[in-house]
């Protein structure tokens, strides 16, 4: 069953899901779901039996988990809530005796429940326990097909062990397997580090197909010894302009309440100013703590840097984060807070009026870049009023000196001052992390130690995007003519063509060819529609078969056209010849 399409669909933005819905891979049902049609299936099952091999010799298990999450174990590991209020991303019901269930995202709490119930001695360790399913998140924004899809398919993994160490060898175990499983798919991966997210954990790596229609950005150092998600990325920011230190005033700053106002009417720099940012962490247990974070002028908020150090000091996870500013005064209080003109040291007592259900005081970060600053320009906490050449010592430094700030291209890199950061797009297929104890310790989940003592587990998680990686894979390559498939993950190894299917002797030399490449153990496909040649021929392009072989005009003689798709390089040869070729350059790549 091969239907295609001539037109490009308007829905689909990128290159390869262009290629997917065109090539009738892929079918939409409606917005971020999606029908795997037969060609597609057929690369998602080689996907997952080379994940499949690669984890068995490192001896992980593989198993089915439920897709249905009961609430409870989730509240329990204090996500429920993250996950299904506001712009939480699990879908969630109710059964007919009104007890609330998910459909599962991810599945740490579920393999933990169980682990915690079948794993009781240090004897039984370690263990990692895999599977491949179908996860469900709801996306606020489905796009880019199976890119950002809400529902796809994910192969994760789950090790439970006795102690710190032994999760550390299974995480480099884990990251060689991963290594070899994209080098076998045929696709190029960039390893970074990364933030671990809702997940949770000490450390966390993710593996990019680096491509232009990549949403994520992540900086490598020209010298190639470091990279990172811009999430996690450390650097040293360049372009900092000293000011002089003298006496610090006052001075009017009528209706410049922005950087670029002050920077055009004063002469000043950008990295000279320190500018001052009120945010709103809602935390769980429901708490909504105001933050003041302060840092320098030229750089960016990383809003998850921020969070994981909110987190980190409160000891509680941030649900959500949002920056308050001057367009939203009507929020109870806030119209006395002099937006644009605020400082380090704005006063608590602004919060007094402020919402009942916040927290009446704030909780303050500097990043390092500010605090570096020995002369600087800030708001005065009165309109139309700013300070020059303050200093921390004049003003008081309140707050927690923290890295917040967005690493970019240009940065210098930490481990050698002559290596800078560039920057490059990227796709996450993968994603391995490091979750210590976080998830035994809340779910109750212990195992006896050597001395007979019950602790909680150390815990690793490992996850692949099954369908993202086939997708992924096709944005790194394709033509102007179709997907380019590497040969492990392609839906057919070779096409036989018959140019026309009226002509007895084409008909006959690909039948023949076909039914001994079969015999022989080769992926093939026949081309047997009664089509015009010229159609067949731009098919079996846009589909991306490695391999074409055209019964046409000289198969009077026994020769055919050979042709290899990535590299367009075409011969005319005897079908013996060119049989005995294939299964040469196949089996040497399998």
């Amino acid at each position: 069953m091969l239907v295609t399409l001539r037109d490009t669909p308007a829905d689909a933005e990128i290159a390869s899901h262009q290629l997917l819905v065109r090539g009738g891979f892929i079918k939409r049902v409606t917005s971020g779901i999606y029908a795997y049609m037969p060609l597609m299936w057929r690369v998602i099952k080689k996907i997952t039996a080379i994940v499949q091999q690669e984890l068995d010799k490192k001896g992980c298990l593989e198993s089915l988990l439920p897709q249905l999450h009961p609430a409870e174990i989730w509240e329990q590991s204090g996500r429920w809530k993250g996950y299904t209020a506001g712009e939480g991303i699990m879908f969630h019901l109710k059964d007919r005796q009104g007890r609330e269930l998910g459909l599962g995202p991810t599945h740490e709490e579920v393999i933990t429940k169980i682990a915690g119930e079948i794993l009781q001695s240090y004897k039984q360790l370690p263990v990692t326990i895999y599977q491949i399913q179908t996860k469900f998140r709801d996306e606020i924004r489905p796009r880019f097909g199976l890119m950002r899809s809400r529902e796809f398919i994910m192969k994760d993994a789950y090790s439970f062990h006795s102690n710190e160490e032994d999760l550390k060898n299974k995480y480099v175990e884990m990251n060689d397997a991963y290594t070899k499983i994209f080098k076998r798919c045929g696709i190029t991966t960039v390893a970074v580090d990364a933030d671990s997210g809702a997940i949770g954990g000490a450390e966390s790596r993710e593996f990019m197909v680096t491509a232009d229609a990549g949403e994520d950005l992540i900086l490598i150092s020209t010298d190639n010894k470091y990279a990172a998600n811009q999430e996690k990325a450390l650097s040293i920011p360049i372009g900092k302009e000293c000011l002089p230190k003298k006496e610090s005033k006052t001075i009017d700053t009528v209706g410049q309440s922005s950087i670029k106002e002050l920077c055009q009417n004063n002469s000043f720099a950008p990295s000279q100013i320190v500018k001052v940012i009120l945010l709103l962490a809602l935390i769980e247990d429901n708490i909504q703590q105001p933050i003041l974070i302060s840092i320098r002028g030229d750089q960016e908020l990383n809003e998850v840097k921020l969070s994981n150090e909110i987190s980190k000091y409160l000891e509680k996870n941030v649900i959500n984060l949002k920056i308050i500013s001057k367009d939203q005064l009507e929020i109870n209080g806030l119209n006395e807070i002099p937006f644009g003109y605020l400082g380090p040291d704005l006063e608590d007592s602004y919060l007094d009026k402020a919402n009942n259900n916040w927290e009446n005081y704030f909780l303050r970060f500097i990043d390092h870049t500010a605090a570096s600053l020995d002369s600087f320009i800030c708001g005065s906490n009165v309109y139309n009023q700013h300070r020059i050449y303050t200093n921390w010592s004049s003003i008081g430094r309140q707050g927690e000196v923290v890295d917040i700030r967005k690493a970019i291209a240009g940065d210098i890199a930490l481990h050698d001052k002559n290596a800078k950061l560039i920057e490059k797009r990227g796709i996450e297929i993968g994603h391995i992390f490091q979750l210590g104890r976080k998830y035994s310790k809340s779910l109750n989940a212990f195992f006896t130690n050597e001395s007979g003592l019950q602790e909680p587990f150390w815990m690793g998680c490992y996850g692949i995007g099954i369908s993202r990686l086939a997708q992924a894979a096709i944005e790194q390559n394709h033509d102007k003519e179709g997907i380019l498939w590497p040969l492990a993950i392609a839906p057919f190894e070779i096409i036989v063509v018959i140019a026309n299917m009226k002509d007895e002797k084409q008909r006959a030399l690909g039948e023949e060819i076909y039914e001994e490449l079969i015999k022989e153990g080769i992926d093939a496909l026949i081309d047997d529609r009664d089509e015009r040649a010229g159609v067949k021929f731009k098919d079996a392009d846009l589909i991306g078969i490695p391999w074409k072989v055209i019964a046409g005009r000289d198969s009077t003689e026994g020769k055919v056209e050979l042709i290899n798709r990535a590299t367009k390089i075409s011969r005319l040869l005897q079908f013996k010849d060119a049989i005995k070729e294939l299964i040469s350059e196949i089996s040497k790549s399998r």
